[in-house]
């Protein structure tokens, strides 16, 4: 488990984890960084998610800084998250300004979930359970900063030159057409512009290409499927419309990690 979460309690290390989510929050002082050719400031009392680490760099930091600081590898993420697609748009908007500035009380909630992920994470072995647990804590603190970002900014899309057609590619991921439909040009066509200019404005709105976005549905959707013992690989292969179940356990290997039978251990 600590290969795919990892605490520690300072940035200067961030480009050691180029494969990791970093989530931040800062007790005191303050961290200024360059990213996305942006420069921000962490301070006392905001939180900091950033998808792309190797995005991150010119790091300095105040001597008083005090940092809680936990790495979480994609997989896990999908793994831990939520049955909610806020998370789409508020990566969109991170991708912008990475730093969320916090009311007391829920400066209070965040510094409760990164204690509460120390505290489990160190249970270890210890637990029978720690592998359910550890999803659970994490998923606990992704409901929170949806909650922080739908405070701060409403249900407001990403707001760009290029939201409407973010809105609308996103719009139809979020009712399900990646089950069926995980090639570009489907999208694209829907649209009515080229595969090559929809890759381009997703990638420039949120550092991404649209497959990524498209994968991105496909893999958590899937991981939320297998937690249903219920449903047969041979039924996920036909509702992912997968030509077979290897090609679809492949899918899953390549995109979440891990196998579809480690997933549902």
């Amino acid at each position: 488990m600590g290969s795919h979460i990892i605490i520690e309690d300072k940035l200067t290390n961030i480009s050691k984890y180029p494969n990791y989510l970093c989530h931040a929050y800062c007790h005191q002082g303050f961290c200024e960084f360059h990213f996305n050719n942006n420069t921000y400031m962490i301070v006392a009392g905001n939180c900091m998610i950033v998808r792309r680490t190797d995005l991150m760099d010119t790091i300095r930091q105040s001597e008083d800084f005090r940092v809680d600081v936990i790495y979480v590898t994609p997989e896990f993420i999908e793994i831990s998250t939520p049955q909610s697609n806020y998370g789409m748009k508020g990566a969109l908007a991170l991708f912008n300004n990475p730093i969320m500035p916090l009311t007391p009380e829920q400066q209070k909630v965040c510094a409760l979930d990164f204690d509460y992920i120390k505290r489990r994470l160190a249970l270890g072995s210890q637990h029978n359970f720690h592998r359910d647990a550890m999803i659970n804590a994490i998923q606990c603190m992704i409901i929170d900063f949806f909650d922080f970002h739908v405070s701060l900014y409403g249900g407001e899309k990403v707001s760009s030159q290029y939201a409407s057609l973010m809105e609308q590619f996103l719009a139809l991921l979020e009712r399900g057409d990646f089950r069926k439909h995980r090639e570009i040009s489907y999208y694209a066509d829907k649209l009515f512009v080229t595969s090559k200019y929809l890759s381009e404005v997703s990638k420039k709105v949120s550092g991404f290409p649209a497959n990524y976005w498209i994968n991105r549905f496909t893999a958590l959707d899937i991981s939320r499927q297998l937690r249903d013992r219920h449903k047969s690989l041979t039924e996920l292969t036909d509702l992912y419309d997968f030509s077979s179940p290897s090609y679809f356990s492949r899918y899953v290997q390549k995109y979440l990690g891990v196998s579809p039978s480690q997933l549902r251990e």
